[in-house]
């Protein structure tokens, strides 16, 4: 069970999340990933992965497991806007800390190789962790980010209302079928006995659609602590996403160029490296492949500082857009 523990001044300081955090979207989602996903609504997601997803799962897999602990750095603390600006924070992530979270995961279980080289800051190990997110998050939560922001929309419109009529006990209560609000405790189904004491803090409420079956927090709490809970899809959300779109495009530009242009519009004014890390793919290639989309006048590039970045034109708006 999971205990929180509020004081008068965190009921005060519980803040829902206006959109989706893309690391616990990745996080979560890879525990869906399993050869039959206990729950049928993500069974349709699970069929329309791609095989060429398999490698950088089964990689991501070793630190990611579907039960038990996962390393906490592999979804930082504070608002992180887009995937980008997570994956950057992830590869930061202080050595000391890569080693106590690795540490933490080895403990009373035999891991791969990588993960401990990964502990020590290696260059090589960091680079696979790096590309693994990457493609993962391109293929498998990418392509649904829509569908992902319109559910959690949707649930914090309903919990904001929750909190207006009827207070943040309301909303603390209602956050999962488990749940139990025993002033100043809530109670909560967990896998392992943990007490959270808040201690003024307040409280950060990450809702997610990829969360399941129950609500998930961290082994090591920031400033502002968090608990993840999850949003109840319908049983064809994946059906809603606009992958077809997203076929249509990687049959006209090619997948590789079409990814670029797809990050090119999620990310503002991205320079050619993060673009290159953002699309998996090497600066030279990234350079290539925004030429050639410049000239079809479907991005621009200018430049400041030295740096060249791109931004998505009218044109290529257009084309995403469909």
């Amino acid at each position: 069970m999971l205990r929180i523990h509020f004081s008068d001044a965190d009921l005060g300081r519980v803040r829902i999340l206006a959109e989706p955090d893309p690391m616990w979207e990745v996080l979560l989602s890879l525990h869906q990933t399993t050869p039959a996903p206990a729950d049928q609504r993500f069974r349709g997601w699970q069929r329309g992965l791609p095989a060429r997803l398999a490698r950088p799962t089964g990689v991501l897999r070793t630190l990611s497991r579907p039960t038990g602990y996962s390393p906490d750095f592999l979804t930082p603390s504070g608002d992180v806007a887009d995937f980008g600006t997570g994956l950057d924070l992830v590869l930061g992530t202080p050595r000391a800390r890569l080693r106590a979270d690795i540490a933490q995961l080895a403990s009373g279980t035999r891991i791969a190789s990588w993960p401990a080289d990964l502990a020590d800051g290696n260059v090589p190990a960091l680079k696979l962790l790096g590309e693994a997110l990457t493609t993962y998050h391109n293929t498998a939560v990418r392509p649904h980010w829509e569908t992902i922001r319109r559910h959690v929309r949707a649930d914090r419109r309903k919990r904001a209302e929750l909190a207006v009529t009827r207070g943040f006990e309301a909303v603390l209560a209602t956050l999962h079928p488990s749940a139990r609000w025993r002033a100043p405790v809530l109670e909560l189904a967990y896998p392992v006995e943990q007490d959270l004491i808040l201690g003024g803090s307040g409280l950060t409420l990450v809702p997610s659609l990829f969360c399941w079956p129950g609500p998930i927090t961290l082994l090591r709490q920031p400033d502002r602590p968090v608990l993840v809970y999850p949003v109840s899809p319908e049983p064809d959300w994946a059906a809603a996403s606009p992958a077809g779109s997203d076929r249509s495009l990687n049959t006209l530009l090619g997948p590789t160029r079409a990814e670029v242009l797809r990050v090119i519009a999620t990310l503002p004014r991205v320079n050619t490296t993060e673009l290159a890390r953002a699309a998996g793919i090497s600066l030279a290639s990234a350079s290539q492949h925004t030429s050639v989309l410049r000239g079809a006048g479907l991005v621009t590039t200018g430049r400041s500082r030295g740096s060249a970045f791109h931004e998505l034109s009218e044109r290529g708006s257009s084309l995403l857009c469909g």
